[in-house]
């Protein structure tokens, strides 16, 4: 039986690289001459956080990772922005969390919408993926229209298709 498997997964290194060129940017910027501003990538544990030593900085560093994201063809939907903590000395940071996977509610929903969309399909759970499996590819077809159709409010890629 064809089947494949719904996930949300984001790229690490395209993550990796707009940090990067946020960082390139941050070294240019004449407004950050002499700034201890910082940008970190810790992709251990999927997270960006950005350090400035006051909230308009700590803003235009956000506006520019955001940027930089988007360029990169990273979905803001799968990255989750932190409130800033700013300190009364003036010190601000902001942490930036990267997604991955499906949430075990939001694969909930998914298989909820899919079974209520009637479609001739089982879905099932599996770790932090779903898994479809139906009896012609015409049909899988279908439930990957109907997921793009709709908005989760997580990117989701389809990926394992085996006939």
């Amino acid at each position: 039986m064809p089947s494949f498997d719904i996930v949300s997964e984001i790229d690490k290194q395209e993550v990796d690289n707009a940090v990067n060129q946020a960082l390139k940017e941050l070294a240019t910027r004449f407004d950050f001459k002499g700034s201890p501003a910082t940008i970190e990538w810790k992709p251990v544990d999927s997270k960006i956080a950005l350090k400035a030593e006051d909230g308009t900085r700590l803003k235009a560093l956000h506006d520019m990772v955001v940027g930089k994201l988007a360029k990169r063809n990273i979905d803001l939907r799968n990255v989750e922005r932190k409130d800033p903590a700013i300190s009364p000395l003036g010190h601000a940071t902001q942490d930036f969390l990267i997604k991955q996977g499906l949430e075990g509610d939001k694969a909930k929903e998914i298989v909820k919408e899919i079974k209520a969309a009637g479609l001739k399909v089982q879905s099932s759970l599996q770790d932090r993926q779903v898994r479809v499996t139906g009896k012609s590819r015409d049909e899988l077809q279908n439930v990957i229209a109907f997921c793009r159709g709709r908005d989760f409010g997580v990117v989701l890629d389809f990926k394992n298709f085996r006939d």
